[in-house]
């Protein structure tokens, strides 16, 4: 479990709990408390920094032994040259807890001066991602060489209604992120459609949702043609997976968050090389997202109405899967004709943009795994954004912005459409190499023309195939954060 988080007020001199961390920004200087502190320690914080043992730079992390009485371990952790400072606090308070973590330590103190609300929740978030981690399949090490898990955070701040509600909703935000991340990563044979179906009615059961779970026989009854063709290679049951939170007006029109839930991606018959084919577990992050957000806007009980549709399968080779060449019929009416199995995530969107019709959405905004073409354009930093209206494109990037999950705009322009006009269909999943990001998305635009639509492709930010210092290798909890940045941004 994640730590929880606390705040406490006072002087930061004062702590004595395992560790604390300093947050300093580029050319540090010490006043209020810190200096106080600083007389404890003999004075060695301020010959660090003047001897430039210390700089603040981003990431840097500098340990001291702590005072007698006072905390144990005392690390000052470097912001930067601040442009963004909650996003700041919030990589800082991360780092402060998986150090905190590699020590053994149960509490932590993060102490950044006087912050705002804003920047006490974005502590509050770090904090949380900096203590998640997954042991659930690991055999637990001797006795003698267990370390302790963070169990609880202190962010020494003054102590207001204002920075009390922030905790309140950075810890929700928190446990969206770790929901998120726990998702993708599971394995795919654990993680399956079932259990995310079964995952999405527990949060729909504790926070007063309406769910919708349709399986294949429903599906065929729907017509849908496109998400079904994906699962026809597979013996499990495909699940479409539809949360309804109410928490706006009667009437309103909901934000509507979609996700991609391939919960294993072999590519199919088009199989896929078999190095890092491992890694495919992680392609159901966008309904992760999806269902970490949920979690998070149910605990927040935010003032607005919001569906959350998930299309989840597996996409396997076997006797029964699609064939490149087949051509299947949406759930919208149009006809697909299949060039590549492995094009799989768009035919999943196609029928699940299709069936948000029925809940008039004020907005559709869309997140998936959706191609490695993405990943060569944007690498590994960038989400990228796909909408043919200019200010939900701005809407979302600022919402992604304050999230810590940057994102980019790309083009959606009708000079691509050429690249997916089929021969013998009104349409094929798809273009070729050339604009590969950019055909899927104008693939995924011939199904949302009866609303307002954004599409995220998050192939190379939903997960990290390195350590990047303020969380390890492996799922990164994006676009949980962007989604519950829109969805808050929107309510008026």
């Amino acid at each position: 479990m994640p730590a929880s988080v606390t705040l406490g007020a006072g002087n930061v001199a004062e702590f004595s709990g395992s560790l604390l961390a300093i947050a300093l920004s580029d050319e540090p200087k010490l006043s209020g408390g810190l200096i106080d502190l600083d007389r404890s320690l003999g004075g060695s914080i301020q010959r660090s920094i003047e001897l430039r043992d210390f700089r603040g730079s981003r990431d840097e992390v500098f340990a001291l032994t702590g005072p007698s009485g006072g905390a144990r371990r005392v690390i000052l952790i470097g912001l930067g040259k601040i442009v963004d400072k909650p996003g700041a606090l919030r990589r800082a308070a991360a780092l402060a807890a998986r150090q905190a973590m590699k020590l053994g330590f149960t509490d932590v103190g993060f102490h950044a001066g006087e912050i705002d609300a804003q920047e006490v929740e974005a502590a509050t978030v770090g904090l949380i991602v900096g203590s998640w981690e997954y042991k659930d399949l690991k055999t637990p090490p001797p006795e003698a060489e267990r370390r302790a898990s963070l169990e609880k955070a202190t962010i020494i701040t003054s102590n207001t209604n204002a920075s009390r509600a922030a905790v309140t909703s950075g810890e929700a935000i928190g446990a969206g992120h770790s929901l998120a991340r726990t998702l993708a990563m599971m394995p795919g044979n654990l993680c399956t459609p079932e259990f995310l179906a079964n995952t999405a009615t527990d949060i729909a059961r504790r926070h007063g949702m309406k769910i919708t779970v349709l399986g294949r026989k429903e599906m065929e009854a729907e017509g849908m043609g496109a998400l079904l063709c994906v699962a026809q290679g597979t013996p499990q049951d495909p699940k479409l997976i539809a949360l309804e939170y109410n928490g706006g007006k009667t009437g309103d029109k909901p934000v509507t968050l979609v996700g991609k839930g391939l919960c294993f991606d072999s590519g199919g018959i088009s199989i896929k090389p078999a190095l890092s084919m491992e890694d495919m577990k992680f392609d159901m992050c966008g309904a992760a997202g999806v269902l970490g957000a949920f979690e998070a806007i149910g605990r927040m009980k935010l003032p607005i109405n919001v569906v959350g549709l998930i299309g989840s399968t597996t996409n396997m080779p076997s006797g029964t899967a699609m064939n490149p060449g087949d051509v299947v019929k949406s759930h919208l009416g149009k006809y697909i004709e299949i060039i590549n199995t492995d094009a799989e995530g768009r035919l999943v969107l196609a029928d699940v943009l299709s069936y948000a019709r029925r809940f008039n959405p004020a907005v559709v905004v869309d997140a998936a795994t959706l191609t490695g073409a993405i990943v060569i354009a944007l690498g590994h930093t960038a989400t990228g954004v796909f909408s043919a209206e200019e200010s939900l494109v701005t809407e979302v990037i600022a919402a992604g912005k304050r999230a810590g999950e940057p994102s980019w705009s790309m083009p959606l322009w009708d000079d691509y459409k050429d690249l997916i006009k089929s021969d013998i269909a009104d349409i094929k999943n798809s273009g070729g190499r050339p604009a590969g990001s950019v055909t899927a998305a104008m693939f995924l635009k011939e199904f949302t023309d009866s609303y307002p639509w954004i599409h995220l492709d998050i192939a190379g930010t939903a997960y990290s195939e390195s350590d990047l210092g303020a969380m390890p290798k492996g799922p990164t909890g994006t676009p949980t954060g962007t989604f519950i940045e829109f969805v808050r941004g929107r309510i008026t």
